[in-house]
């Protein structure tokens, strides 16, 4: 592994460009708000987090949230270079997809209507982003749920400016007859802000599924999406701020029949509406925080076999819908000589309603055996919520700094459970700070898991939970070259949901049973040379294994699957002029493992490490403006990153950037 990391910095040092200007440890004084839920900068706080900054998202125009996600470090995205129609999980420091809490303007999203109940990344397109903070390790004190092994922080563009009017225009064309507009407008007067935008993409794609036999039959999976952001500012003179919000996307998609396996005619869509109102008031030294959010998604699959890629395809319906409410009220109030409090109380419901209907048709011992199944959940009765109250104290004085809190939740079907979390950092000579964090955190159950006809039958399920240790030191020169972060970490998690199958019976259904433990370390150095060139580095490590019941006994494996253990990233960025911008990077991903179903029985397959190299380059034409070209995978590697599924290969996108 040190032979390919030396190699890959060399190269990126030879290409003499850059990749994407991630700001992972800007600046010690950058101001952010997922850590402590109140605007406060990263040298007075313990928290590890990532800023994707304004000037990194303009510059990413050719890519989409999911690619964006995995240059950083201690993300791997599985899915983000293979069909755009592909789903996309989010590993944060190895841990499960449902185990990172994804936010959007700091109000929790998730999709009630999965098994996992995650936020799906396609739905919020990255053109309608201002900025992306990534808060690492468990966060469940202050933000409840699913913050397991962090949180990503997506903030909406927002209105303001100094003009009524500021109009802006993205367009691109690109590889598989790729083509995307998003266009708005931004503004404001008096006491009124606004921002309005909307997005078109549209791909031909390509086969999502790997055509093992090199049959050349298998057709193209394309995707269209379609989306509108809105939000809106009131200001109210020496009080405060009321600012309601629409978000709505929707896309369709073809699908295949799985690994190695083409269809024709299986297609899916999805919309999800977010809409709501945030609330900033100002009451003396404190400051109050209101926040509402309604959440309603509908996704719909259909394969109805109209093309016959066997003469055993049957037919497949599903309808899903789920409705989501969230209220936070919380408040923040500096005490006295650098001790501040922050505390509040959310609610959370959720429901859902499911519909699915099949046919069947396979050989058995040269018997043809059909029949049909489907499974209804029933909104009237798939319904859950939580009660949240939580409070932390933060203390910063001399370079010393501290938060400790806890959470109470109280949910409606398997009653309470607690969380807390304690993390001191201390700041020596403005250069080094040396962070630690102990704290606990948890997932509830979702509603599949709680009303599908996979229910336990014998016990209500409880929350999966989790201890996190994390530990580091981070380095700021004092003119700002260099910037670098070490952090370790270990999650240890327990009563983990998993899908049981009685042996004798065959009866299936929803037990916590496993134990599941991570650990790793992150190395990010930043290098600025001459206010020209930036080197960006990082390498990720993470390992892990789970332990579960096998009879009478515990059985412990590696258990990581899809996920590399090792991941490197090297982005170098060079201003050649004042108007024109290039960027090289390389990512380097390790060995992994990925379970193969064409096997029988089913086998553990190995999937070979692969290294991506990508460009970016811009040119200010005026200063209303600008011309860009991505390419990614310059090489031409050919990978999977799901076995039996394709990735795309050399491809490029390139467009023009309008703002008046």
């Amino acid at each position: 592994m040190t032979k390919r990391l030396l190699s890959l910095t060399a190269l990126l040092a030879a290409m003499a460009a850059q990749a994407q200007d991630s700001t992972t440890t800007k600046s010690m004084d950058e101001v952010v708000v997922t850590g402590s839920k109140y605007p406060k900068k990263t040298s007075e706080t313990g928290k590890v987090i990532t800023v994707i900054t304004r000037a990194q998202l303009d510059r990413s125009a050719g890519k989409d949230l999911s690619q964006l996600l995995n240059e950083q470090a201690g993300i791997y995205v599985n899915g983000a270079n293979s069909n755009p129609g592909k789903d996309k999980a989010v590993y944060l420091r190895g841990a499960k997809a449902d185990y990172t809490l994804i936010m959007v303007d700091g109000v929790p999203v998730y999709d009630a209507t999965g098994t996992t109940s995650n936020f799906d990344l396609r739905m919020m397109p990255i053109d309608n982003i201002e900025r992306i903070e990534i808060l690492k390790g468990s966060q469940s004190t202050l933000y409840g749920s699913d913050a397991m092994a962090g949180v990503i922080n997506i903030i909406t563009r927002q209105g303001g400016g100094q003009k009524v009017v500021s109009p802006y225009a993205t367009a691109t064309y690109g590889s598989y007859e790729t083509r995307k507009i998003n266009a708005g407008a931004n503004g404001g007067a008096g006491i009124f802000t606004y921002n309005v935008g909307l997005t078109h993409f549209k791909t031909n794609g390509i086969s999502e599924a790997t055509d093992a036999g090199n049959t050349g039959k298998f057709d193209k999976d394309g995707y269209e999406q379609n989306s509108v952001l809105a939000n809106f500012g009131f200001s109210i003179p020496n009080f405060g701020k009321i600012s309601p919000y629409l978000r709505y996307s929707k896309f369709n998609s073809q699908l295949d029949a799985g690994a190695f396996a083409d269809d024709q005619d299986y297609t899916y869509n999805q919309d999800n509406l977010q809409t709501g109102l945030r609330g900033e008031f100002n009451i003396g030294r404190a400051k109050l925080n209101l926040l509402y959010n309604y959440t309603r998604t509908e996704r719909n699959f259909l394969d109805d076999s109209t093309i016959k890629e066997s003469p055993f395809d049957g037919y497949l319906s599903g309808f899903y819908k789920s409705n989501e409410q969230f209220v936070d009220a919380y408040v923040h109030l500096p005490i006295a000589g650098g001790l501040s409090f922050t505390g509040g109380a959310d609610f959370r419901s959720s429901l859902i309603d499911v519909q699915t209907t099949g046919a069947y048709k396979y050989m058995d011992q040269g018997v043809i055996q059909t029949g049909t199944y489907g499974s209804t959940i029933d909104a009237d009765s798939a319904k859950q919520n939580q009660v949240g109250i939580y409070g932390a104290f933060n203390y910063s004085k001399g370079g010393f700094n501290v938060e400790a809190g806890g959470r109470f939740n109280h949910h409606s079907v398997y009653g309470s459970n607690g969380v807390f979390n304690f993390n001191p950092s201390y700041l020596i000579n403005r250069q080094f700070k040396v962070f630690a964090n102990f704290s606990s955190a948890y997932k509830v159950p979702t509603l599949y898991q709680l009303y599908s006809e996979y229910q336990n039958p014998y016990t209500d399920l409880k929350p999966e939970k989790a201890i996190t240790y994390e530990g580091g030191v981070q380095y700021f020169s004092t003119n700002n070259l260099v910037n670098a972060r070490v952090a370790v970490f270990k999650r240890d998690v327990k009563d983990a949901i998993v899908f049981y199958s009685n042996p004798t019976t065959w009866a299936s259904y929803y037990i916590n049973q496993d134990k599941q433990n991570d650990w790793g370390f992150e190395i990010e150095p930043t290098i600025n040379f001459k206010d020209k060139i930036k080197l960006i580095l990082s390498y990720s490590y993470v390992d892990g294994e789970v332990t579960t019941k096998n009879g009478a006994k515990d059985t412990t494996y590696f258990n990581l699957l899809r996920r590399p253990k090792s991941s490197f990233g090297a982005t170098l960025n060079y201003h050649i002029t004042k108007k024109l911008f290039a960027s090289a990077g390389v990512q380097s991903f390790g060995k992994r493992q990925d379970i193969d179903f064409s096997t029988t029985p089913s086998s553990i397959a190995d999937m070979k490490a692969y290294t991506l190299v990508n460009f970016y380059a811009e040119y200010q034409v005026i200063r209303q403006l600008k011309l860009f070209v991505d390419v990614k995978n310059i090489t031409n590697t050919s990978y999977n990153e799901v076995l039996g599924y394709n990735t795309l290969g050399r491809n490029f996108n390139a467009g023009l950037s309008v703002r008046l």
